[in-house]
């Protein structure tokens, strides 16, 4: 089993020590793990159904009304009275703590939105929605787009910056003014364009939202290669003929993985930051898509159903708060000098 080295453990033990830190990434955890099985704490199918000697498991599998003794070929509603009353003559139902998904709607309050109630904890939307369901599902379309493009623009920021500070001349000084005309563009505004122009889903705004998020490593990992293009270990690797790819990325690479690691939670934050930005002004996900960009709005339109605007607000700032707590503590793990530790 391959071991750490131990400069890496010195940085997991200078991250750990980060008190602060530590607790944010475990409680962060703790709260992306369950959005990620959204479906078994929040659904409007049981999760286990005990029918006539025989088992169901509705949250993984589509059943008929003909399976629970109905007469019409259509998907089971588990709360329709005729349904629930026969597998309950004949078995049970184990439902989740939430008997709502994200786009169930709450037929019993007598007004929408409706306030929180032993039914709906937190309450429910202008729609009937439960919120605490939709704060789940939401939870998780933020967290799983943020990852997803803190990656893939971590990925182009870094090949870019490579390439631009190992080569420089005329190579860093066109890609230099190319960043300057295009960093200074209003990107906010372009997206909102390019977002009324497409038809927006979660892979065409995360490509959308990719051709300006690569921007912030680019200088990073730029400054990192100029600085180590001109050590002693990069020019006898050029003397001796080894290839430009294999030193910018086995040999220079690494060095400068420190600040661009350090960087990642930031750009995390800034994509989740945006999406929610996008939701709000209504030109991010689809309509119906469970967004705390989206709550956000509904609570800016229901001034008079305060809980709808303090979960999103909350949430919101819960989440934004353990990002950075936790890219603190990257950071102070890798430069101790850098800040001081909490």
């Amino acid at each position: 089993m391959h071991k750490l080295s131990p400069h890496a453990l010195r940085k997991i033990r200078a991250f750990r020590s980060h008190r602060r830190g530590w607790i944010s990434l475990w409680v962060f955890v703790l709260f992306f793990m369950l959005s990620l099985g959204a479906e078994l704490v929040a659904n409007d199918k049981p999760l286990l159904v005990s029918y006539k000697g025989q088992w169901y498991a509705p949250v993984f599998k589509t059943y008929l009304e003909t399976d629970f003794g109905g007469s019409l070929p259509f998907e089971a509603d588990y709360k329709d009275t005729i349904i629930s009353t026969e597998i309950d003559e004949h078995g049970f139902m184990v439902w989740p703590l939430v008997r709502f998904s994200y786009d169930s709607v709450n037929y019993q309050a007598e007004q929408f939105p409706a306030p929180p109630s032993a039914l709906n904890w937190l309450g429910t939307d202008d729609q009937g929605r439960d919120i605490v369901a939709r704060v789940l599902y939401g939870f998780r379309l933020s967290i799983l787009f943020g990852f997803s493009l803190c990656i893939v623009s971590s990925v182009v920021g870094v090949v870019a910056g490579a390439v631009q500070g190992y080569y420089g001349g005329a190579v860093d000084l066109v890609f230099q003014r190319f960043m300057e005309i295009w960093s200074g563009m209003p990107v906010l505004y372009l997206l909102i364009i390019l977002s009324s122009i497409v038809t927006m889903g979660f892979w065409s705004l995360l490509g959308v939202m990719l051709l300006f998020s690569w921007m912030g490593l680019v200088h990073v990992v730029r400054a990192e290669f100029l600085r180590c293009r001109q050590l002693d270990y990069v020019r006898a690797a050029r003397a001796i003929g080894v290839r430009d790819r294999t030193i910018m990325f086995r040999h220079i690479l690494p060095n400068a993985m420190v600040a661009t690691i350090s960087y990642l939670p930031f750009i995390f934050s800034g994509a989740v930051t945006t999406l929610t930005s996008l939701d709000f002004i209504g030109f991010g996900m689809p309509p119906g898509s469970p967004s705390l960009g989206e709550l956000l709005a509904q609570g800016k339109n229901n001034l008079h159903a305060p809980w709808i605007g303090l979960t999103a607000f909350g949430v919101l700032g819960t989440l934004l708060c353990l990002l950075v707590f936790i890219g603190e503590a990257v950071r102070d793990a890798f430069d101790p000098n850098g800040g001081k530790k909490a």
